[in-house]
């Protein structure tokens, strides 16, 4: 086995000193996510009643009555809970949440005394700590692709700087229970593994790169836009092919189809909880609107209401990158570009581009291994055109206040500084960052390490109070 380098060793421990950030809850989107592991580990079944009667106040709000009974309107047609959330995250969470539960009844039979429901502690750290660590392999896998093609040092600073200053790490941390986190580990892995076989790709490798593409679907529906990867790799593949004559190109049609049936038999998870929840294998569940000849591509980008680039500008540079991706692999920085296109006129023709409820515009949490290829190559760029020390240390002071800045509004946004929905003040919130964050950030992080459940407590008071004041909204 190789030793680790000094980059990958300093990556793991970035990942240790962080764990106390872990927030061991399950809230909002996360209740329907781990609905899905919970029942069907407990109750073997998907009965999701106890979950949305157990949840935080501002999820019941809409789905209970007065007197805490489920409203009867958000029953299907089969008699379950209207669950549209993937079960994607629940697949993942399943080793984690099942070592838990093995402890807990091996820990009860020797005299101990804790609920083996799924909602105990040990079930909610293993979820939590399950979460981190896929962002983190999300972020390994993203820094080897990056490395790859790129010196290590940028691959480093780009790991890092989309660690730390983009919306990861509030689905990392704060929210683990909901699905942002392993979406970024899936399409890590899938484009990972596509860039490692592609050009010579064997019959064993289609069925695996098949596989890695259901369970990428499985975790976030919209994950589906990166099989552009393979799509255009084998178009090209199969243009020359044609020209020089013989079987090959049906041979390659053929690898295809197989990648195609192996991928819809790893997503018969998604297709038959469908079927037993809504009746139909394909019902998602929702029922926003799309408006595909219309999409708020501005807005998406730019927007105060959760704008991709305005709340995160690392990915404004991230995103420029992929242009220069290029120099270092023509048909890797092409097809990147296509994927980001791709996804960014599917969210904005979404209903709820801005994600509701959300730091920054978090669907795009899912290609953060594209934003890492970017910002790698950003970083390259710069060292090619400046003196190289000089490149370093921009690079590194523009990284470094980016994250100082993105740390400072995840404040802010958790604690209800600025609206955790809808538009926001830049005038308002940068007046926090210079004049509140540094006077209350200490405290309050103190707070969340040594009585995390007295302030979880606060911002649910102060998200309810919010939602009360607003009108009544849709979920993701």
């Amino acid at each position: 086995m190789p030793r680790l380098t000094k980059y990958e060793r300093i990556l793991l421990l970035l990942f240790v000193v962080t764990l106390p950030l872990v927030n061991p809850w399950v809230r909002g989107d996360g209740v329907g996510y781990y609905a899905f592991a919970r029942a069907l580990l407990i109750e073997h079944r998907l009965n999701f009643e106890k979950d949305w009667l157990a949840a935080n106040t501002s999820f019941r709000m809409g789905r209970t009555d007065a007197d805490g009974h489920i409203l009867p309107d958000l029953y299907t047609s089969t008699g379950h809970l209207d669950n549209h959330f993937s079960i994607g995250p629940a697949i993942l969470w399943s080793p984690f949440l099942v070592a838990a539960h093995l402890g807990v009844l091996g820990y009860n039979a020797v005299g101990g005394s804790v609920a083996a429901d799924g909602y105990s502690r040990p079930y909610i750290l293993a979820m939590a700590l399950g979460t981190a660590v896929y962002g983190f392999l999300g972020l390994w896998i993203s820094f080897h692709l990056a490395r790859k093609y790129l010196p290590e040092r940028w691959a480093f600073l780009a790991t890092v700087g989309i660690w730390f200053a983009s919306s990861l790490p509030v689905y990392m941390y704060f929210n683990p229970s909901w699905s942002h986190a392993h979406s970024a580990f899936a399409v890590a892995l899938f484009v990972w593994y596509w860039d490692r076989t592609r050009g010579a790709r064997s019959w064993k490798q289609w069925i695996i790169l098949g596989g890695s593409a259901g369970l990428m679907i499985n975790v976030y529906y919209p994950n589906a836009i990166v099989l552009l990867f393979p799509l255009l790799e084998s178009l090209a593949a199969f243009a020359k092919l044609w020209r020089t004559g013989g079987i090959a190109p049906f041979i390659l049609i053929l690898k295809n189809l197989l990648f195609a049936i192996v991928t819809c038999l790893a997503c018969l998870p998604t297709l038959i909880t469908k079927k037993i929840i809504y009746g139909s294998y394909l019902h998602m569940g929702y029922y926003e609107h799309w408006f595909w000849s219309s999409p708020a591509l501005l807005k998406v980008c730019f927007s105060s209401n959760h704008g991709l680039f305005s709340w995160t500008p690392i990915l404004l540079l991230a995103v420029g990158g992929l242009f220069l991706l290029w120099k270092a692999d023509r048909p890797l920085g092409f097809y990147s570009i296509l994927v980001f296109a791709a996804y960014l006129y599917a969210i904005g023709c979404y209903e709820n581009w801005q994600g509701l409820s959300s730091f920054g515009n978090r669907f795009f949490i899912s290609v953060t291994s594209l934003f890492i290829l970017g910002l790698a190559a950003f970083f390259a760029w710069l060292a090619r055109i400046w003196e190289e020390n000089r490149a370093y240390a921009l690079a590194w002071g523009g990284t470094g206040l980016l994250i100082a800045w993105n740390l400072g509004l995840i404040f802010q946004w958790g604690t209800h500084l600025i609206p955790v929905r809808g538009p926001i003040s830049w005038r308002e919130a940068a007046y926090n960052q210079f004049a509140v964050v540094p006077v209350q950030a200490g405290q309050s992080l103190k707070a969340y390490l040594t009585r995390r459940g007295q302030l979880m407590g606060h911002i649910e008071e102060e998200d309810v109070k919010q939602l009360k004041s607003q009108p009544k909204e849709g979920t993701e």
